[in-house]
């Protein structure tokens, strides 16, 4: 009888913790992985590099509000919310200690 193999350890790129900032690199990686999409995929749906992306996802880079609000039109989400999670990007790498929240005039 072959020796038994273990299954390969399964880590996921960005664990789940309940003290964890959503950040809006996040909310891309769960959407892409939701859907099952490479990240060439979506940086094509998204109009950004590959690398582009992958920065986003780990949170190496931010994203504009405006730039925040196509990204939530092309994928049909929220406005609202993807703009509020680039928002809060920008107070917290400030250093401010404020919560953003947006309202729709």
């Amino acid at each position: 009888m072959p020796p038994s193999r273990s299954r390969p350890e399964i880590r996921n790129a960005a664990p789940a913790r309940p003290d964890a900032p959503v950040t809006i690199g996040a909310l891309l990686l769960a959407i892409r992985e939701g859907e099952g999409l490479s990240q060439a995929y979506m940086s094509d749906r998204l109009n950004i590099s590959r690398a582009n992306l992958c920065d986003i996802e780990k949170g190496r880079k931010s994203v504009a509000p405006a730039r925040a609000a196509k990204f939530a039109k092309v994928l049909g989400r929220s406005e609202q919310q993807f703009v509020q999670l680039a928002l809060q990007e920008i107070v917290d790498s400030a250093g401010l200690r404020f919560l953003v929240d947006l309202r729709p005039r």
